[in-house]
Order: C-alpha cells, then sequence, then structure tokens
C-alpha cells in the first residue's frame, strides 16, 4: 500500500487498518482526499467481481438496516456491527479489486466516503450521518461505476 493512501486510512482511525495494510495486495497511486468523482469521458467505470461482490455485501448491509435507522430504533451495538460490516467490505476491496489506474483513483473516492461513514457508525454521537454517509457513497457507485446488477437503496 503507497505512504500516504496508509496515511490517510491511519487518519480514518479505523481499526481496520491494519488489517487493510498487512493483506494488501492492491496498490494505490493516488490519493481520494480532495478529488471529485467524474465519469470517463461520459461513460460510468468498469468494475471487477471483487469490487462488485463486496459493493453488494455493503449495499444490503445497509439496504437491511435502513427502517430500524429511519425509525431511531438502531443501537449503537448495531451501528457498530454494520461499522465492522462495512469495514470488513472494504477490506475485501483493497485486497482484492484490480482496477485501471484511472478507474482506481475514482474508485477511491467512493472508498474514503465508505470508511468515513463507517468511522462514524462506530463511533458514540451522530452514527445516523455516518449511515447517510454510506448510502452516499452507495448512490455514487452506481452513478459512477458500470456495475449491472448493482440498484442504489431507495430512501
Amino acid at each position: 500500500m503507497k505512504p500516504y493512501l496508509l496515511t490517510a486510512l491511519t487518519v480514518l482511525s479505523l481499526a481496520a487498518v491494519p488489517a487493510f495494510a498487512a493483506n494488501n495486495a492492491h496498490e494505490h497511486g493516488h490519493e481520494a482526499h480532495g478529488a471529485t468523482l467524474q465519469l470517463n469521458a461520459g461513460k460510468k467505470w468498469e468494475t471487477d467481481a471483487p469490487l462488485r461482490k463486496a459493493m453488494g455485501e455493503i449495499r444490503q448491509s445497509m439496504a437491511s438496516s435502513l427502517h430500524a435507522i429511519h425509525e431511531n430504533k438502531f443501537s449503537a451495538q448495531a451501528y457498530g456491527g454494520l461499522a465492522k460490516k462495512v469495514e470488513g467490505a472494504v477490506g475485501e476491496i483493497v485486497a482484492n479489486c484490480k482496477l485501471p489506474p484511472a478507474a482506481d483513483a475514482q474508485l477511491h473516492i467512493v472508498v474514503a466516503d465508505l470508511l468515513a461513514g463507517a468511522e462514524q457508525m462506530a463511533g458514540k454521537a451522530k452514527r445516523m450521518d455516518g449511515a447517510v454517509k454510506v448510502i452516499g457513497a452507495l448512490d455514487n457507485y452506481g452513478k459512477y461505476f458500470d456495475d449491472p446488477g448493482f440498484q442504489p437503496i431507495a430512501h
């Protein structure tokens, strides 16, 4: 893992960061901070099977939790478990996803939002805002990445 990505992940203060660094076979040549999502010459960015699988898992976890979150019936423990699911799926993306550099650079923006949302859900305050951030990252994934089976979460 490139040092500046590791630094960015460390800033997010996620417990899973050491696991990402230890198991990372995915080289990153850019930093997501300050970047803006954009299409690939007007088309969605390509994806690969590990990315589609992990994003589908995150989507399923968020979708199945959405009603309880909206109803303010999601406990701190439930938010913590949801955060761990998001972090675990992001770990799978980091370890297994192999996109071309330009698509990978765009994916970093989505991954940064997923991790920031997971960190917020695992924290002591504004957990719902973290869930909203993860759902926003999922929406952006659907808008900017070519994953025919992926459906945004209606909320």
